[in-house]
């Protein structure tokens, strides 16, 4: 009964309320583009290009705001701003399907932006350290393991929206999740307590040492934005384009589909190690070790060639690291800064990485359509190395 009673009202509530914030989350305001875009396109007489321009538009805008609304979220909890953002979020969804006009379009879409920087994992990494304080690596790992299944959900449930309904249909239901289920699971459910402070020890107890940090400023700072936005430059890209890439490889497009299948099994693998593991590596190594496998997968691609198996193992390998550095994304500010001004450092780190997002699948498909995709995948072997030097120059607290 006592355990139960913690779940309810405890600090541990925040996990269950965010992993299902997260799934819903990010199958209403991320996934459900990569299905829509052709239909926006064709119903508007527009080109894709212009379509998912609004898609690139909200993660800038997304990226811009960041640094307020975890700031926010760290000074008055997510209860208000998080369930503020859905409610947005709900209202750019309700007004996309009617969006004729190209003008009110983008401008849904600056809606959706907002919703974004208050609603996915930066919101929720800052929401967390506000309530669990230096304790947040666990909690985040489970938090971004189950964040991980919602293209699961959301692409199966956006194609069968689709095919009964039409694509008007599928933002007509996300609206309503953000409305009727993560917004008001945010506004009443989520704790409204600050850092969460654990019971003192026994008397004669071992004190514990203080957990050593460093300023977030300066140098520190600036490898760990400009290492995490190479990051997001290579997820985006990568995931816009490999499977055009394997196709011009010479893959046909059903292989194709299944090899980029893999990159969510294998993502969530490497979550749930992290999880069993009690987050017994640094997330400086966790996130060493990322870039050094996205490296060396880029560079199999290059030099084996595009046949199936060697695909399939660059898709393994890119996912499972991706899947780390999602947790390295939100615990490792926490290590090297500490909690205090967590959600500014957040919002601050995840600004640059969120442009570099929006921007990487039109860079990506100018170098593809000028040069090729060999090209391209030399383009992200360097931003790869380039992300590994920024987090081998920083240093742990000492």
């Amino acid at each position: 009964m006592a355990g139960l009673q913690g779940l309810s009202s405890g600090p541990s509530r925040a996990v269950i309320v965010l992993c299902i914030t997260q799934i819903l989350g990010w199958g209403a305001l991320f996934y459900p583009p990569g299905l829509t875009m052709p239909h926006i396109a064709a119903a508007h007489g527009w080109s894709l290009a212009q379509s998912l321009l609004g898609f690139s538009i909200a993660m800038g805008v997304s990226g811009l705001v960041a640094p307020f609304t975890c700031s926010l979220i760290e000074r008055h909890g997510g209860h208000y701003i998080m369930s503020g953002g859905a409610l947005i979020g709900a209202l750019g969804l309700l007004i996309l399907p009617f969006a004729s006009h190209y003008g009110l379009y983008l401008a849904s879409w600056v809606l959706l932006g907002v919703a974004m920087a208050c609603n996915l994992y930066d919101p929720a990494f800052t929401a967390l350290a506000r309530i669990f304080g230096t304790a947040s690596r666990r909690p985040i790992t489970l938090v971004t393991f189950v964040g991980g299944l919602a293209s699961t959900l959301s692409w199966p449930t956006t194609q069968m929206l689709i095919a009964s309904g039409g694509w008007r249909t599928v933002y007509f239901v996300f609206a309503g999740v953000m409305a009727f289920i993560i917004a008001p699971l945010y506004a009443f459910v989520l704790p409204r307590n600050a850092v969460y402070v654990a019971p003192p020890g026994k008397e004669g107890a071992p004190a514990v040492s203080p957990v050593k940090t460093v300023p977030a400023v300066g140098a520190p700072f600036l490898l760990m934005a400009a290492g995490f936005a190479c990051h997001a430059l290579m997820q985006s890209g990568t995931l816009a384009h490999l499977l055009t890439i394997l196709q011009r490889g010479g893959i046909d497009a059903s292989t194709a589909v299944f090899i980029g299948a893999l990159f969510g099994p294998a993502q969530v693998l490497t979550r749930i190690a992290d999880f069993v593991s009690g987050g017994r590596l640094h997330p400086l190594w966790l996130v060493r070790i990322a870039m050094g496998t996205m490296a060396f997968a880029f560079m199999l691609l290059v030099v084996a060639g595009f046949s199936p198996g060697v695909a399939m193992a660059f898709a393994l390998m890119f996912g499972a690291a991706n899947g780390v550095v999602t947790i390295a994304r939100g615990a490792l500010p926490l290590a090297m800064f500490g909690a205090v001004g967590y959600g500014r450092v957040v919002g601050r780190v995840a600004r640059p990485a969120q442009i570099c997002q929006a921007v990487a699948p039109f860079v990506l498909a100018y170098v593809i359509d000028r040069w090729s995709g060999l090209v391209a995948l030399e383009i992200l072997i360097a931003v790869a190395l380039m992300a590994l030097v920024c987090f081998a120059a920083l240093r742990r607290p000492v």
